[in-house]
C-alpha cells in the first residue's frame, strides 16, 4: 500500500499544471450560495469525464430564492464500504483585494437584491480542485480499492443550508448510504504542505439570533416622557458578556457576539425600538441551550427592570444559520492518522485545536449514524508564515479579502491526504482479485 501511494504521489506531478489551471478558473469565476449553476455544471462535467455516474440539480431549500445545484458522482467498484467525499461549491459576497492576476472581478445580485462582489475567500476553490484531483486519482487506480465512492458537490455551505437541502432531497435514500463521510477544509493558520486533524470536536455550532428591544419613543429633550430602548440595548449588550464568563462552565467553550446594532433616525429623537444581530457559538448542545435561554431571560429581565410597558416586550428570534457543532468520529479519525503519516510523513500531520468557525458538514453525520471526519489543509505560504512567526503582520483569516492560499503546494497535499484516507477505508479484502 505504501508503494502504491508513493506512485500515486509521483503521478500527481504531471497533473499539477492542469490542477492549477482548474483552481485559477474556479477562483476567477465564483458564485454565491444558491447560484452555483456554472460551478456545479463544471464539476459534474469533470466527474462524468472520469467515469462517474452523475446526478445534478440536487437540493431542496426551506427558504425562497435558492436553487438546488447539488452534484453527486457515483462509482461502484465491486463489493465493499461506501465512502462519501464532499466539497463545497459556493463563494462569499466579498470584494477581492489579493492583487492576484486571476483575482475575481465577479459581480452578482444577492438574495436581497443588492449588487455585491463575489470571492472565494474560504478556500472552496481549493477544495473543489483537490476533490477533482482525488476523483481522478481514484478512478485511475481502481485496482487499489473496492467498494462505492460518492463524490458530492455541495452548494450553499456558506449560509448553512446546503447539507440539509441535500439530505432533505434524499441523499441517503436515493443513493447508497455512506459508511463514512470525509471532507477537507482550508486552514488559514496552518502552513501549506501540512494537514491538521481534530479527533473529536473540530468546528463549533452556530446560531444566528435577532433581538428587538422595544421602548416608548419621544423627544430627546424630554427623556422622562419616554422609555429609551437605546439605553436598554446598551445594558443588554453588556449583560450578554456575563453569559460565557459567569454561566457557561469554565471548561466548556462558548461565544456570544453582537455583530450589528441599529436604532434611531435623528440626534434628538428617542426611537421606539433597537434591533440587534447576534452570533452564538458552542460545541456542546447543552451549552447552546444555556446561552439561548440566558439571552431571552436577560432581554426580558432588563425590560421589566426598566419599567417597559407590557406591549414593549423584547422579541428574540432565531435565524436560518443554525449549524450544530462538527464532531469528528474519534475511531475513524484515529484510523486515518497513520495513513496520512505514511503518505505525507509524521512531521506534516498534526493534531490541532478545534475552532469556533462553523460548517454544515456536521449534518452528514448528525443523527444519521454515519461516522464523519473533516480535516484541515494547510494553505499559508511558507514565507508568509515565517514573517508572521517572527513578529510580522497577522495572517489573513478565512473570509478575508486578502486570503491568497499557496495553491501550488496545498493542492497536491490535499489530494494525497484525501486519496490516502479513501484507500484506507476502501481496502480490498485480503486475497481479492483487485
Amino acid at each position: 500500500m505504501i508503494l502504491a501511494l508513493f506512485l500515486m504521489a509521483q503521478a500527481l506531478n504531471p497533473d499539477l499544471p492542469s490542477l492549477l489551471d482548474t483552481y485559477r478558473q474556479l477562483h476567477a469565476h465564483p458564485e454565491l450560495s444558491g447560484q452555483e449553476e456554472q460551478t456545479a455544471k463544471f464539476v459534474a462535467g469533470e466527474l462524468r469525464r472520469l467515469g462517474f455516474e452523475v446526478t445534478e440539480g440536487l437540493g431542496q431549500y426551506d427558504r425562497p430564492g435558492l436553487k438546488g445545484y447539488g452534484v453527486i458522482g457515483v462509482m461502484t467498484n465491486g463489493k465493499g464500504p461506501v465512502v462519501l467525499i464532499r466539497t463545497d461549491l459556493d463563494a462569499l459576497p466579498l470584494e477581492e483585494k489579493t492583487g492576484l492576476p486571476f483575482a475575481s472581478k465577479v459581480k452578482a445580485t444577492s438574495p436581497s437584491g443588492d449588487p455585491v462582489s463575489v470571492m472565494h475567500a474560504c478556500g472552496h476553490d481549493l477544495h473543489m480542485t483537490c476533490f477533482l484531483g482525488t476523483a481522478k486519482a481514484l478512478s485511475e487506480n481502481r485496482k487499489k480499492w473496492q467498494g462505492t465512492l460518492l463524490m458530492l458537490g455541495q452548494p450553499a455551505e456558506e449560509i448553512g443550508a446546503g447539507a440539509r437541502a441535500l439530505l432533505k432531497d434524499g441523499l441517503y435514500s436515493r443513493f447508497p448510504k455512506p459508511d463514512f463521510a470525509l471532507a477537507l477544509h482550508t486552514s488559514a493558520q496552518l502552513q501549506a504542505g501540512k494537514i491538521g486533524y481534530c479527533p473529536e470536536y473540530a468546528l463549533a455550532g452556530v446560531e444566528s439570533v435577532d433581538v428587538t428591544i422595544r421602548g416608548k419613543g419621544g423627544h430627546g429633550a424630554y427623556p422622562h416622557t419616554a422609555k429609551d430602548p437605546i439605553v436598554l440595548a446598551a445594558q443588554f449588550v453588556i449583560a450578554l458578556q456575563t453569559i460565557v464568563s459567569r454561566e457557561v462552565p469554565p471548561i466548556d467553550a462558548g461565544v456570544v457576539t453582537v455583530g450589528s446594532i441599529h436604532g434611531g433616525t435623528k440626534h434628538n429623537i428617542i426611537p421606539d425600538e433597537v434591533k440587534l444581530q447576534l452570533t452564538v457559538r458552542y460545541y456542546k448542545p447543552e451549552v447552546r441551550q444555556l446561552i439561548l435561554s440566558s439571552i431571552e431571560r436577560i432581554a426580558e429581565g432588563l425590560a421589566q427592570a426598566a419599567g417597559m410597558p407590557g406591549d414593549a416586550k423584547p422579541t428574540v428570534k432565531y435565524g436560518h444559520e443554525f449549524n450544530p457543532a462538527t464532531l469528528n468520529d474519534r475511531e475513524l479519525t484515529e484510523r486515518l492518522v497513520p495513513a496520512w503519516q505514511r503518505e505525507l510523513g509524521e512531521g506534516q500531520v498534526a493534531q490541532v485545536d478545534p475552532v469556533m468557525g462553523a460548517e454544515d458538514f456536521s449534518y452528514y453525520s448528525r443523527d444519521t449514524g454515519v461516522p464523519g471526519c473533516i480535516f484541515w489543509l494547510g494553505a499559508v505560504p511558507e514565507a508568509r508564515m515565517k514573517e508572521h512567526q517572527s513578529g510580522g503582520k497577522a495572517l489573513p483569516s478565512l473570509h478575508s479579502s486578502d486570503l491568497a492560499p499557496d495553491a501550488e503546494k496545498a493542492i497536491p497535499i490535499g489530494i494525497r491526504a484525501m486519496v490516502a484516507a479513501a484507500l484506507e477505508l476502501l481496502k480490498p479484502p485480503t486475497g481479492s482479485a483487485n
